[in-house]
């Protein structure tokens, strides 16, 4: 599983004061902690309090990576944003995130080819969220194809099936994992696929649980990354565990503490 810290993100309160008086330390501080705890990337968002993010996201990603050079995810709604921190960026980079709506992908697919970007796309579009696996399957393959048109290689893609609240959309649960499952299939070579796992335990009483849970079946349907909370040190007991079950690690009695990365 490849694991994308969500941490440096503007609308944590520790970030969002850091952001906006330019301390250095504590997002260094966020940054070492996370791939301390195993983190392959970091997402990198100003959050919604940043009156500058144009300027606010270069210098983020010049603050982290005077302290690693580990990929980063540049995490806006904005292009613009977007493209601003891809011009300071050193370390890979991924742009999270597209959508599937043709304006959006017009800019943002050529701004991953130019800047050798991988590119996450969500299953969403102008109208809203999609209700059922038909209406994500359909989104999917217009992100599919509008990589494809512009030369954009869909193994750098990764889906994104949009991941609800469990305790206001039970109902699309199923849906969304069989969604992971099926994007797997629109092209050859594969898009990989993603998910921002905090979402589905938004408003319960168990987050962790319900995090672990869902990321444990996601993977099982053939889930390839996950934005998620890199400190929850059982929740990533749990994705160690499903990739040995998987068969992508080799069991040793010590196998939690093997493929712990440090």
């Amino acid at each position: 599983m490849y694991i994308i810290g969500e941490l440096i993100n503007g609308m944590y309160a520790n970030i969002g004061k850091a952001i906006n008086q330019k301390d250095k330390k504590e997002i260094q501080k966020c940054a070492l902690e996370q791939i301390e705890s195993g983190a392959d990337a970091l997402d990198v968002n100003c959050g919604p309090a940043s009156k500058d993010a144009v300027n606010d996201i270069q210098w983020l990603v010049e603050t982290i990576q005077e302290v690693t050079d580990k990929p980063l995810a540049l995490d806006s709604s904005k292009p613009k944003v977007i493209e601003s921190g891809l011009k300071v960026a050193k370390n890979k980079t991924l742009i999270n995130s597209t959508t599937s709506d043709p304006e959006k992908l017009a800019i943002l697919v050529p701004l991953a080819k130019q800047y050798n970007a991988k590119l996450i796309g969500i299953t969403i579009n102008a109208k809203g969220i999609p209700q059922n696996k038909d209406q994500r399957l359909e989104m999917a393959a217009n992100i599919v194809a509008a990589c494809l048109d512009h030369g954009f290689p869909a193994e750098d893609l990764y889906l994104d099936p949009i991941v609800m609240p469990v305790n206001v959309a039970q109902a699309q649960m199923r849906d969304i994992l069989e969604s992971i499952r099926d994007f797997k299939i629109i092209s050859d070579p594969a898009p990989k696929t993603v998910v921002g796992l905090s979402n589905v335990s938004q408003g319960t009483l168990v987050r962790p649980l319900v995090n672990r849970t869902f990321l444990v079946m996601a993977a099982a349907y053939g889930l390839d990354a996950a934005i998620l909370d890199p400190k929850d040190k059982d929740l990533m007991d749990a994705a160690i565990t499903s990739d040995l079950i998987l068969n992508k690690h080799i069991y040793c009695d010590s196998f939690l503490t093997a493929y712990r990365k440090k």
